[in-house]
């Protein structure tokens, strides 16, 4: 069994680069097998019905009862999908280790979304150089666009509205959707990383602090507070690098990111936005409706210009950047670790 874990180990960087590099060519072509997220959503979705919707129905709501259904919840889709995919894994390592690593490196390029986050914020970019109208009918298909990839309402956005959706979408999702799955798999291969989507995947559904979630969803909540405590942080420091490259305001992403790196209800949505926002000279952030309920939240960045449709080019030349950078440091850490106990 060690020579197994052996293999899965010195495998990982090139684990590593075949996911990165195939994310970058293909993205997620729609041809391919069931996404190992949206497995993971519907099991979520079938154990919030069990745990939360049929209490709901009958009346029967408690804190206590809700907060030890989300933790059943938590247990029960990170434990059915972190042991499937250790089994596929030590499976295909046991019979082979190029087996191991082709089926890894397939498995963790699935799990990375940088290019399907480019090429879909770029749809709604797109939309919008198609119109300068500001009238509803002009702005639905860029509406329509940018609610694939944001949990807002955006059926009442303005244009302004509309773009800063797009950059702050992209701005998070450099942490979420590269810079974490990435470490984690760094860290721990194929099943940190779908343990990571996994706990990612939990909050999105049902991490709101709404009346239906406000429980149920504490422990995801937190779990996924946790999981990305670090990588956020790092994700952050490698778009202030990225910004620097990019000849962007790289001092004023530093100051904005200093200042409103904690302006968000979570602790870390807001460090990569706000140096986002901080090396575009935008601002960020402010009070959306989410289904159908107004909340506040602070800005983030200051209102030096207004946003412009290439902001989202911008964002994305930042997440692309971001993404090299936190690639080649986690293959640079992997390969001294390997020459080191060579």
């Amino acid at each position: 069994m060690q020579v197994i874990f052996d293999r899965m180990f010195y495998g990982r960087i090139y684990v590593l680069i075949i996911a990165f590099v195939l994310d970058m060519l293909f993205g997620d072509p729609h041809f391919l097998p069931l996404h190992p997220v949206v497995l993971i959503g519907r099991f979520t979705g079938f154990l919030t019905k069990v745990f939360l919707e049929r209490n709901i129905k009958s009346g029967q709501r408690s804190r206590k009862r809700e907060r030890t259904a989300g933790i059943f919840l938590v247990i029960f889709v990170l434990l059915i999908s972190v042991s499937i995919i250790a089994l596929i894994l030590y499976g295909a390592y046991r019979i082979n280790v190029y087996l191991g690593i082709a089926v890894e490196g397939i498995l963790c390029y699935r799990l990375i979304s940088m290019k399907d986050l480019r090429d879909e914020s770029m749809e709604v970019y797109r939309a919008l150089i198609e119109t300068d109208s500001e009238e509803d009918e002009a702005l639905e298909p860029a509406r329509k666009a940018l609610s694939m990839i944001v949990g807002r309402d955006t059926k009442k956005l303005s244009r302004e509205g509309i773009i800063r959706a797009a950059v702050e979408t992209v701005s998070e999702n450099t942490s979420d959707g590269v810079i974490a799955p990435i470490i984690y798999m760094a860290l721990f291969g194929g099943v940190g990383a779908i343990f990571y989507k996994a706990v990612n995947t939990m909050d999105s559904m049902v991490g709101y602090k709404n009346e239906k979630y406000i429980f149920f969803g504490t422990a995801a909540a937190g779990l996924d507070d946790a999981a990305n405590f670090i990588p956020s942080r790092l994700s952050a420091l490698l778009m202030i690098a990225a910004s620097f490259i990019l000849k962007l305001d790289a001092k004023n992403a530093i100051k904005v990111f200093l200042r409103d790196r904690f302006k968000h209800s979570s602790p870390n949505s807001a460090q990569t936005e706000s140096v986002c926002a901080g090396a575009l000279n935008i601002r960020l952030g402010g009070g959306n409706y989410y289904f159908g309920e107004y909340v506040e939240k602070p800005y983030i960045g200051d209102d030096t210009r207004n946003v412009e449709t290439t902001d989202i080019i911008k964002a994305n030349r930042l997440l692309y950047v971001t993404g090299i950078l936190g690639m080649l440091l986690c293959v640079g850490i992997l390969a001294g670790i390997g020459f080191g106990v060579m």
